[in-house]
C-alpha cells in the first residue's frame, strides 16, 4: 500500500529496517561489551554500571534456574522504578521466562486475578506490597514469593537514613524471610555470575502486558521478543540525533507501563543511556535530578508536562540540557506543548501507541515538520489505515474521520488464552485499535478520540478532544477533561471538569463564556464543575469512567 508519510520522514530516519534475529537482552549483552564502564542506572546516587546490570541479570536469572523456573514459565513483577525491576525483568528474560507486569496499586483482587490469569510461578515485589500479597498466597499457583526494599539499591549514607524516612511516612515494612518467601539481594549475593545457557528465539513470547482493565477483565497481551526488540529499534531509528552512550533518561514514567518499559527502560539499555530512577513522580524530584545529571531524554505524559510548567519555582532550575521529549498514553495539549518547550529549549512531540503494538505506532518528528495537534506519523515499517465506523469495512477518504488500523513488526501475538478475542481486534495482521482518527494528505493522523468516549448529543456527534483544546487555552485553566452525560432529551449532555491554576479563580459562567467563543454551539459543554484534581491512572490518564460513574451515583440518588 501506499505509504505517503514516508516522504514527510525528519531527514535520517529510514523507511525500513533490518531487524537483528535476537532476543531483547542482546541489548544489555551488547550494552555491557560497548560501554562496560558507563552507568546503566543511577539511583538516589548509586550507579550501577552496565558491566554490573549484566552480571546482576545473570545472577537473577540463574536464581530463578534454582527455583526450578524453566523457558517459557511466567515471572510477575510488582515493583517501582527500581534497580531491582531492572534487574528481574532482564534476569528473567535471559532465562527464556515471560515477564508479567503487575501494577504497584493493585489490591489484592486484583494481583490474584492477574497472577492466576498468567499462571505466575514467581514474584518480585516489595516488602510493602506483601501485605497484598500474602491474603492471595494460598489461592494462585506462585511458588516463590521474592522480596525487596527500596533501600537495598540506595547508596550507603542514604541506606542509613531511609529506615527513619520510612517509618515517619508509614510505609516502611519488613518481612522476614522464610520459603517461599526469599530476599532479592540475598539470593544475587548467592547466585553464579554465568550467562545462563538457554536459546531464546525472537518469536518466543517475552512479556504478557495486562490491558482493557478501565473496561472489563484485564486482559494480556501476548508480546514476543521480536515485537518488542522492533519497537525498540523502530523507536531508536525514529531519533536520528540520538547519541549511543550519551544519553541520560529520566526514568520516572513507569516501567510496568509498556509506554515507559520500551521507550525509555528498552531504549536507553538498547543505545548505552543512563536511565535516572524515580520510583514514583514527584515534581520537585524530577526538576532536582534534571538538573544534577543533566538528562536528555524525557519520556512522559501530558500530566507530568502539566505538573513542571506549573510548578511555582520551576524558573529557578536548569532545564535547558533536555533535547528530546515524547508525550504518550493520551492527547498533548498544544498550551501545554508550547509552555514546556519555552521552559527547556528542548522538543516535546506528541505520540501514540498501545499495549498491542509494543506500544508506539506513530510519533511526530522530532526536529522535522511537525504538526500539533496529531499524533504524527508511522513509524518505518507500520502501515496504518482508517475504515468506516459504520461498516468497519471501507477505508475513509483523507480528512474523514474513521477507525485507525495498524500493522507492522510491533503488533502482538494475540491475546493470553482469548482467541475469541484475539479475533475480533486482529485480521490479516491489522490490528483494530478503538481509536477514531483522520489523516491528512501528508500522512499525519490525528486522534478524534476513542469511540466509545465520542458523545453524541442532539444527533451530533462530539469529540472530547476538541472541546478539552479549547478550554486548555483559557488562561486560568490547568487542567480539563469532558464527558458526555446520559440525558432522556440529548441523548448526552458535555459536562467539563476543570482544575484551575494555583491561586486562579473563575466562575462557570466564565468558562462557558469562553467556550462560546471558542466552539460550535452543540460543543459547548452544559454544565463545568471544578475540582482540586481529577482521577487517573497512575501513567497520567484521566479515568472517565470514574466521572461517569460519580456522575451515575448522583443521578440515583436525585
Amino acid at each position: 500500500m501506499e505509504r505517503r508519510w514516508v516522504q514527510a520522514y525528519e531527514r535520517g530516519v529510514p523507511p525500513t529496517l533490518i531487524y537483528p534475529p535476537t532476543p531483547l537482552q542482546s541489548f544489555l549483552e551488547a550494552s555491557a561489551r560497548r560501554y562496560p564502564s558507563r552507568p546503566a542506572l543511577v539511583f538516589y546516587g548509586r550507579r550501577v554500571t552496565y558491566r554490573d546490570l549484566d552480571v546482576a541479570t545473570n545472577r537473577f536469572a540463574n536464581t530463578l534456574s534454582g527455583f526450578g523456573i524453566r523457558k517459557g514459565d511466567r515471572v510477575a513483577i510488582m515493583l517501582p522504578n527500581l534497580p531491582q525491576s531492572v534487574i528481574a525483568y532482564y534476569g528473567a528474560l535471559k532465562l527464556g521466562a515471560v515477564v508479567v507486569q503487575v501494577n504497584p496499586l493493585y489490591v489484592d483482587r486484583e494481583i490474584e486475578q492477574q497472577v492466576n490469569d498468567a499462571e505466575a510461578r514467581a514474584i518480585v515485589a516489595l516488602d510493602l506490597f506483601y501485605p497484598r500479597i500474602a491474603p492471595i498466597r494460598s489461592k494462585t499457583a506462585l511458588e516463590r514469593i521474592i522480596l525487596t526494599n527500596v533501600g537495598d539499591f540506595l547508596p550507603w549514607y542514604l541506606k542509613l537514613v531511609y529506615p527513619l524516612k520510612a517509618k515517619r511516612e508509614g510505609t516502611w515494612v519488613r518481612v522476614r524471610k522464610a520459603p517461599p518467601l526469599y530476599d532479592f539481594c540475598s539470593l544475587l549475593g548467592a547466585s553464579s555470575d554465568a550467562a545462563p545457557n538457554v536459546t531464546v528465539e525472537p518469536r518466543d513470547l517475552a512479556l504478557l502486558q495486562y490491558t482493557g482493565g478501565t473496561t472489563g477483565v484485564p486482559k494480556g497481551v501476548m508480546l514476543t521478543h521480536q515485537n518488542l526488540v522492533a519497537n525498540t529499534l523502530q523507536c531508536r531509528h525514529w531519533m536520528p540525533s540520538l547519541r549511543d552512550g550519551a544519553e541520560v533518561f529520566m526514568g520516572a514514567i513507569p516501567f510496568f507501563h509498556v509506554y515507559g518499559m520500551t521507550a525509555c527502560m528498552n531504549l536507553s539499555i538498547a543505545t548505552g543511556g543512563t536511565i535516572v530512577l524515580l520510583p514514583r513522580f514527584a515534581t520537585k524530584d524530577v526538576l532536582k535530578a534534571i538538573v544534577s545529571h543533566r538528562v536528555t531524554i524525557f519520556m512522559g505524559v501530558q500530566a507530568m508536562y502539566v505538573a513542571i510548567n506549573n510548578f511555582q519555582d520551576v524558573g529557578r532550575y536548569d532545564l535547558s540540557s533536555i533535547r528530546i521529549c515524547i508525550s504518550g498514553a493520551g492527547p498533548l495539549h498544544a498550551e501545554v506543548q508550547e509552555r514546556f518547550e519555552a521552559l527547556t529549549g528542548g522538543k516535546v512531540v506528541e505520540g501514540f501507541g498501545l499495549s498491542e503494538a509494543s506500544p508506539v505506532t506513530h510519533v511526530n518528528p522530532i526536529f522535522g515538520a511537525r504538526k500539533k495537534g496529531t499524533i504524527g506519523l508511522p513509524l518505518p515499517d507500520t502501515d496504518a489505515k482508517l475504515i468506516d465506523l459504520e461498516t468497519a469495512e471501507r477505508e475513509v477518504p483523507i480528512g474523514q474521520p474513521g477507525e485507525l488500523m495498524v500493522k507492522g513488526p510491533q503488533v502482538m501475538k494475540g491475546y493470553w488464552k482469548r482467541p475469541e478475542e484475539t479475533a475480533a481486534v486482529l485480521n490479516d495482521g491489522w490490528l483494530r485499535t478503538g481509536d477514531v482518527a483522520t489523516m491528512d494528505a501528508d500522512g499525519y493522523f490525528a486522534i478524534v478520540d476513542r469511540k466509545k468516549d465520542m458523545i453524541k448529543t442532539k444527533g451530533e456527534n462530539v469529540y472530547p478532544r476538541e472541546v478539552e483544546e479549547a478550554l486548555y487555552r483559557h488562561p486560568k485553566v490547568k487542567d480539563a477533561v469532558v464527558v458526555g452525560i446520559p440525558e432522556a432529551f440529548s441523548g448526552e449532555v458535555i459536562k467539563a471538569y476543570i482544575v484551575l491554576k494555583d491561586g486562579e479563580t473563575a466562575t462557570e459562567e466564565e468558562i462557558l463564556d469562553f467556550c462560546v467563543r471558542e466552539l460550535a454551539k452543540f460543543k459547548v459543554p452544559k454544565t463545568v464543575e471544578f475540582r482540586p484534581d481529577l482521577p487517573k491512572t497512575i501513567v497520567g490518564k484521566v479515568l472517565r469512567r470514574v466521572l461517569l460513574e460519580e456522575e451515575r451515583k448522583k443521578h440515583a440518588v436525585a
